[in-house]
């Protein structure tokens, strides 16, 4: 590939879930893991691409799965948790000479800037790398759909998808062999086979607005810059 080096994009979202964060213990934040995303978002970031995150909180706290607390409460308990996380990513991006802001959908002015649009799109253009925290700010909406909402309000061109997996299978590669991968998906495809790329209300968002997604393996060194380079890496929702 000629283009390595290159970037083909000049404005990307990244998702970030937070068992991106947990590392193989699956809870919490190790920091072996964090070091490791922090190397790979520096790399694209010294490609002069402009670079978004949004946050996801389910290492500490996942509101879907809390049984004992109403809805509402659960997932505002998974936005705080998102917080943590975005704090944590800052701090190491900082030591690693990144120039970051974290914008927070819930008020918490002593830890976070509120999310409003123009001065995120403005930061980023200064070229400091923008953390969304708290998802949207509203119970009943997950970190995927925050992202989606804003990839859109910040312009972005695609939304990178960062997971344990090196794209969408049509099964559970870990349990089955045979697990077929797709290089490409179409929107109504990953709806009507309910493929585990992000949640449906996302998904309709990103369809609505023709919000390209890539879904890729995170964790394998150079993979974050191969895809913002716009080599074919793990799988294409458009």
């Amino acid at each position: 590939m000629g283009n390595m080096g290159k970037a083909k994009y000049k404005r990307v979202l990244l998702k970030l879930s937070g068992e991106s964060l947990a590392g193989k213990g699956g809870y919490g934040i190790d920091p072996h893991f964090v070091q490791l995303l922090v190397q790979e978002i520096k790399s694209v970031r010294d490609l002069g691409v402009e670079v978004a995150i949004v946050m996801g909180g389910g290492n500490i706290f996942r509101g879907t799965q809390v049984q004992w607390l109403d809805r509402t409460t659960a997932d505002y308990s998974g936005m705080l948790a998102t917080l943590i996380n975005s704090l944590a990513v800052q701090g190491c991006l900082e030591q690693a000479g990144v120039y970051t802001r974290v914008l927070s959908a819930i008020a918490m002015q002593q830890v976070a800037e509120p999310y409003i649009r123009r001065r995120a799109i403005r930061h980023m253009e200064k070229g400091r790398i923008v953390i969304f925290g708290a998802g949207t700010g509203n119970p009943y909406f997950s970190t995927d759909t925050a992202a989606a909402l804003r990839a859109m309000e910040v312009q972005a061109e695609i939304i990178l998808k960062g997971t344990k997996v090196d794209g969408v299978y049509d099964k559970d590669p870990n349990k089955h062999p045979e697990a077929k991968k797709f290089a490409k998906l179409s929107y109504i495809d990953v709806l009507k086979k309910k493929l585990k790329v992000m949640d449906s209300t996302s998904i309709s968002l990103c369809m609505e607005h023709d919000m390209p997604i890539v879904v890729f393996d995170l964790f394998k060194t150079g993979n974050l810059k191969k895809v913002v380079c716009g080599e074919k890496i793990g799988t294409l929702v458009r």
